[in-house]
């Protein structure tokens, strides 16, 4: 790495670190002064409150790691630009492209490190947290994902001829057991079967159901089932639901029935790909919305990048600015960002744009107009 990158990467992640623990000590300050008083009347641990802190951070990096490097790059500029050092660096005949380098290099590194940490990471993380105080009978801290559902419905519509429905009279997201299942579904040859059990549970990726019984029907018609024997173990080898899919099944439809005033893809692409794994052809409102979350998944990261782009014209300004005209622009540009964002994902989900426009509208607008900013430069 040449000097003058050492240089510049130097001088922008010295501010985006100050960015970062700024955030977070004041997101750690205002959420435990929230509840202190609950956190007092527990009695809880000065370590498990570190520790459930601990494992909520990378969440809150997620949200405050575009606006603080767009914080960071803005700041930067500004301050190289009231020294004239970019100046400098251009008559030494480097082009803004070639001193973009390492800037672009950190905000593709930030989106794809922003796009493992809510794939991979933060929901598991979450989960810890939350069990955390489970011991202390803290039910507000417990996600849709760790509780009991009670009559739960679904339809595996992956195939028309081997269609399943499901009916669940309590479902254990955390062992995936399953007490007093009800499945009817059609077979290939166009006959009917219908079963229920105590209990299943999925064991060596095979359901397996206790105490079942059921019929058959060959006529489709409920006047000629024919009861099959009872049995006190039975294994369903071609039931192809999962307990990852019925996850899935549970927090998108939760979420969908649930909406808040924000939008936010928060549904990892692994739950999205289950939940179409069962509903290949959703209907339209849930085609639009789910589909919205999902492109969102992948263009949220990229916000990273994106400001990047934004800032870069920066660079081509000289003059002794004040470097609190960086921190004001990044504070307008974060709520345009914002605006711009809900208004996509809003046109999105109701079917009013396509999933995709309505998902990268905020980076497609950013970013082009940046480019053009960007070509615009001498």
């Amino acid at each position: 790495m040449r000097l003058l990158d050492r240089y510049l990467l130097r001088e922008l992640l010295i501010p985006l670190g100050f960015c970062l623990g700024g955030f977070l000590i004041l997101w750690i300050a205002f959420d435990l002064f929230g509840q202190l008083q609950w956190l007092q009347e527990q009695g809880l641990s000065v370590a498990n409150i570190a520790k459930y802190y601990a494992f909520k951070s990378p969440g809150f990096l997620i949200l405050v790691l575009p606006v603080a490097l767009l914080l960071a790059m803005l700041y930067t500029l500004t301050n190289h630009a009231r020294h004239h050092e970019i100046t400098a660096i251009r008559a030494a005949g480097v082009s803004l492209l070639r001193l973009s380098v390492p800037y672009l290099a950190v905000g593709f590194f930030s989106s794809g490190l922003l796009f493992a940490l809510d794939e991979f990471c933060v929901p598991h993380l979450e989960e810890v947290a939350e069990q955390l105080f489970v011991p202390h009978g803290k039910l507000r801290f417990q996600s849709v994902q760790n509780k009991p559902v009670k009559s739960l419905h679904f339809v595996n519509a992956v195939s028309v001829g081997e269609k399943r429905h499901w009916f669940i009279g309590i479902y254990n997201q955390q062992t995936g057991e399953m007490i007093k299942p009800h499945v009817d579904w059609d077979l290939p040859d166009h006959s009917f079967r219908s079963i229920e059990a105590d209990r299943a549970i999925r064991t060596n990726g095979v359901w397996t159901f206790y105490n079942v019984r059921g019929f058959n029907n060959r006529s489709g018609t409920n006047f000629l089932n024919q009861p099959v024997p009872q049995a006190a173990v039975a294994t369903f080898p071609e039931f192809s639901e999962t307990p990852e899919m019925i996850r899935s099944e549970i927090v998108i439809n939760d979420q969908h029935n649930n909406q808040s005033a924000t939008h936010s893809a928060n549904i990892p692409v692994a739950q999205i790909y289950n939940y179409l794994r069962l509903h290949p052809q959703p209907e339209p409102v849930m085609r639009a919305w789910i589909y919205t979350k999902l492109h969102g998944r992948f263009a949220g990261p990229f916000a990273c990048l994106v400001v990047v782009l934004v800032a870069i014209p920066f660079a081509a300004a000289s003059g002794r600015r004040n470097v609190f005209v960086g921190v004001a622009a990044s504070i307008l540009i974060f709520f345009t960002y914002f605006v711009v964002q809900q208004f996509g994902f809003t046109f999105g989900e109701t079917g009013k744009v396509p999933p995709w426009l309505g998902a990268w509208l905020p980076n497609l607008f950013f970013a082009g107009g940046s480019l053009w900013a960007i070509a615009r430069v001498r």
